[in-house]
């Protein structure tokens, strides 16, 4: 028997930087989704095939042996192999697994790829050993996967992984879901290069000490901002929650995280049709999103294209980790 599982990506709507300091940050599950099928072994390994990305191999106790691709590229595993453990660990049984990935998520690029094969490898490793799990056990176990990839994750990616929709997240305050109706179409570009949410974060943070008044102001015009765009989100306000977006991209640029290729897409975006358009995410390279109309969405993403980004076309996804056995 074999177990698959799905899980969506994220995109961050409103809050970035800021959310590190104060207010909320808006994310949205889309629905380009991570898909990890797991099944038992006769021996005690753990295999990981994951050719999407290049490589594959097994874990023999803590011992990674490549199969497929250099050595090195067990440790991107590394989160995987915890979140299959702890999800072993918590039925009480001890076994091997192979486990194949799959996604339609970019990689290293703020969609959450991570946080949704995480969350796929828990609620598959899980219902493979019918360890019924609710997804609040669910979510709380690939946050342990996500602490080896991150450090110390503020949990938003596992959660918008297993449950979909749309959430306002705050330090220390609880998760608020919520749902919009009709179809709102977002573009996303992709400027495929590579950046540390670390780094970003603490470039900010280096900023904020050298001009402390002037960054606590941006940073509450950006919390400004995340709380009514959740508003216009809610009332499907498309004109002002465009405004909003162009607004919070100027914010963020004014904080130095942009780059050419994003300002270059948010603007050919803009210039294409769309209502509003901003980075998402730490910034630094990673992803723009744009959100139209329907009919705008192809001049969009040819827009993006010329900008050499790669466009991808997404909705918010209300259907968060899925699960189902294939006899």
């Amino acid at each position: 028997m074999q177990v698959e599982s799905t899980a969506p990506g994220k995109a961050i709507l409103f809050g970035e930087h800021s959310v590190v300091y104060r207010g909320p940050a808006v994310v949205l599950a889309i629905d380009r989704r991570a898909r990890v099928l797991s099944e038992k072994r006769e021996d005690d390994k753990i295999y990981f095939d994951a050719l999407d990305l290049g490589f594959s191999g097994l874990f023999d106790g803590d011992t990674y042996i490549p199969v497929n691709g250099e050595p090195w590229r067990g440790r991107r595993l590394l989160a995987f192999l915890v979140a299959a453990r702890k999800t072993m660990e918590h039925i009480g049984v001890e076994s091997g697994i192979s486990i194949t990935i799959r996604s339609d998520i970019p990689v290293a690029a703020g969609l959450g790829s991570s946080a949704a094969v995480s969350v796929a490898t828990v609620a598959s490793v899980g219902e493979l050993f019918s360890g019924d799990l609710s997804q609040e056990k669910i979510c709380e176990i690939a946050y342990e996967g996500e602490r080896v990839v991150h450090g110390n994750p503020s949990g938003v990616d596992n959660n918008i992984s297993t449950y979909g929709g749309i959430l306002r997240y705050e330090k220390g305050k609880e998760l608020e879901r919520f749902e919009v109706e009709g179809e709102l179409p977002f573009v996303i570009g992709n400027t495929k290069r590579r950046r540390s949410t670390k780094k970003l974060v603490d470039r900010v943070g280096r900023l904020r000490e050298r001009e402390p008044e002037l960054v606590d102001g941006i940073i509450d015009s950006i919390v400004r901002t995340s709380e009514q765009g959740l508003e216009a989100l809610k009332e499907v306000d498309l004109p002002r929650l465009g405004d909003l977006m162009n607004i919070n991209h100027g914010l963020l640029s004014s904080l130095g995280v942009s780059i050419s290729r994003l300002d270059l897409m948010v603007h050919a975006s803009r210039g294409s049709g769309a209502y509003g358009a901003k980075l998402t995410g730490a910034g630094g390279g990673g992803c723009m999103i744009a959100l139209s109309d329907a009919d705008k969405t192809e001049k969009i993403q040819r827009a993006i294209f010329r900008c050499k980004g790669q466009p991808l076309v997404v909705r918010i996804s209300y259907e968060g980790v899925t699960t189902r056995r294939i006899e």
